[in-house]
């Protein structure tokens, strides 16, 4: 690029070196370069809020960090980011820029990078009251300026709807690919239908359907009962030929472990929702395979995989 004068830029810089034009270019460079660094990416989303969206997101991410997999989970609810608090992680991303000037995402432990608006605010009750151009930039800023390294799974949790946060996720990761939450009824049902038909407008495959809140898991008992209905989830992937996920039960742990932040549907219980999830999480797996090989690791947060623990690598004690 030749090298801006007195004489040349004037009316001529929107199109010149250090213009906005270049930056955007410079951007695009960085993005594609990261992104080519993921493995799969997901986009969790759904035309009805109040749907679990977030709930999934997050066991996903931890089920899949889980067996092994190098996971990360961004949260592009700009106006209702609740991953980390989900998650039980209040700090800041306050860490040093790596050497390439890119920002460490939050580590949850050694196979799960987390990136949240709500992380690097002053105060987390401030609203956010951005137009479509702020959250733009904010979500592809979350791509090119984060290192992420190299990723199996980005699991993407975004608003409920079809506006601006799935569009620009949809013109920005070209190979991102939906995972569609709907809920029983027929009024999320009606609602969810515009998320598929938004997926064939922008090309996206969709990975399928789960239908979460499938019915209520009693506490005292663990039977169902059919209190939102059943079913209406498989219907609607029938309707539309994409893949059926599963059902996933509404159970009064799920809710009172997201408020604590240890999710519950990830962590290995027994119970008919969180086994559920686990065949879910099978099939998002067969469905989006990674390309190598998973080992499954305890999930406690914070602890490393590696034989060597939380140091350095010892050749004689090392089994990562």
């Amino acid at each position: 690029m030749s090298k801006c004068s007195s004489g040349t830029c004037g009316s001529k810089k929107a199109s010149g070196c250090g213009s906005a034009d270049a930056a955007v270019a410079r951007q695009n460079t960085a993005i594609a370069a990261s992104l080519d660094r993921i493995k799969n990416k997901i986009l969790v989303m759904s035309g009805k809020g109040g749907v679990g969206k977030s709930t999934i997101s997050v066991n996903l991410a931890l089920g899949l960090a889980g067996k092994g997999y190098r996971v990360g989970l961004m949260d592009v609810d700009l106006h209702g980011p609740d991953i980390v608090r989900m998650l039980g992680m209040p700090g800041r991303m306050d860490g040093e820029l790596a050497k390439d000037g890119k920002m460490p995402p939050l580590q949850y432990n050694d196979r799960l990078k987390v990136i949240s608006l709500e992380s690097m605010m002053e105060n987390r009750d401030d609203p956010i009251i951005w137009r479509g151009p702020l959250k733009n930039q904010a979500i592809r800023q979350f791509i090119a300026d984060v290192a992420w390294g190299d990723l199996d799974y980005l699991v993407i949790d975004a608003p409920p709807g079809t506006g601006d946060e799935p569009m620009t996720v949809a013109h920005t990761i070209k190979d991102a690919k939906a995972l569609v939450v709907t809920t029983p009824q027929n009024i999320a049902l009606a609602d969810v239908r515009k998320s598929i038909n938004f997926c064939k407008h922008v090309s996206m495959k969709i990975v399928g359907i789960v239908e979460n809140m499938s019915g209520f898991i009693c506490p005292h008992c663990d039977k169902p009962v059919d209190i939102f209905k059943t079913g209406g989830g498989e219907q609607l992937a029938t309707e539309f030929s994409v893949p059926f996920l599963g059902k996933i039960p509404v159970d009064p742990r799920v809710v009172i472990a997201g408020d604590d932040g240890k999710p519950y549907l990830s962590s290995g219980a027994t119970s008919p929702a969180a086994q559920a999830f686990e065949a879910f999480l099978a099939r998002v797996e067969k469905e989006l395979p990674a390309a190598t090989a998973a080992v499954s690791i305890p999930m406690a947060k914070g602890e490393s995989s590696c034989g060597c623990g939380g140091g350095p690598c010892n050749p004689n004690t090392c089994d990562c």
